[in-house]
């Protein structure tokens, strides 16, 4: 209706030219910059529809992190498959992951090429979290604890990047995995399917009991 409504108030501007007593009833020439704009604004609306349809916001909702292996899943699908993660240990995501890639040693799909970028806290510098709660409640950094969280996340890029050399030597799919480490605390979980779908959550820091009293980012309950 919007297109007809613009289009209509072009033809009767043009027509004014033409028909005198159109013309005159409708002040001759004032009225043509009005059509030219009517027949821009008709040309334009589709793209002024779609940059507004852009603008609308994210659809929100929340999503267990045992949920993460049915995004991953959805993520294998594409011939392409880029997934990243940033997080504390990627032991959230490790599982899925790696049941996948074991997948298409027997059978790639249409999968063709295959990108895991997983970012953990660098493990060998001080932290506030995760450490070891102190007699007043403050937080003591650990050195023993953070190097066992360091050999976790070892293991999991170990197994990674193994199946990903398997893969790459039968030829069928290209598999990069890598393991980066990032400065700070593990506050935030962030994962990106296939540069087209974010999930972000953030961890409870609560005290825990392990042996002794730790702070250590405890599983969010959304994502």
């Amino acid at each position: 209706m919007t297109r007809f409504f613009l289009l209509g108030i072009f033809v009767v501007g043009l027509t004014a030219q033409f028909v005198t007593p159109l013309g005159d009833a409708l002040q001759d020439k004032t009225f043509v910059g009005g059509a030219l704009l009517s027949l821009v604004a008709y040309v334009l609306y589709d793209a002024v529809k779609d940059l507004a349809a852009s603008l609308r916001p994210p659809v929100r909702s929340q999503v267990g992190s045992r949920e993460l292996g049915r995004f991953v899943g959805e993520a294998f699908r594409a011939r392409t498959v880029e997934i990243t993660f940033l997080g504390y240990t990627g032991e959230t995501i490790f599982g899925a992951l790696n049941g996948r890639l074991e997948e298409l040693l027997d059978d790639p799909g249409r999968t063709r090429r295959v990108c895991i970028k997983v970012l953990v806290p660098d493990f060998g510098q001080p932290m506030t979290v995760p450490s070891r709660v102190g007699p007043n409640g403050e937080p003591l950094d650990d050195s023993e604890f953070r190097r066992r969280q360091e050999r976790r996340c070892q293991a999991y890029d170990q197994s990674l990047s193994g199946l990903a050399e398997r893969l790459n030597r039968l030829g069928r799919v290209t598999v990069e995995s890598e393991f980066r480490l990032y400065p700070g605390i593990p506050r935030d979980k962030i994962c990106i399917f296939n540069r087209e779908l974010m999930l972000h959550g953030l961890y409870d820091v609560v005290a825990r009991t392990i042996d002794h009293e730790y702070y250590p980012p405890g599983a969010s309950a959304s994502i």
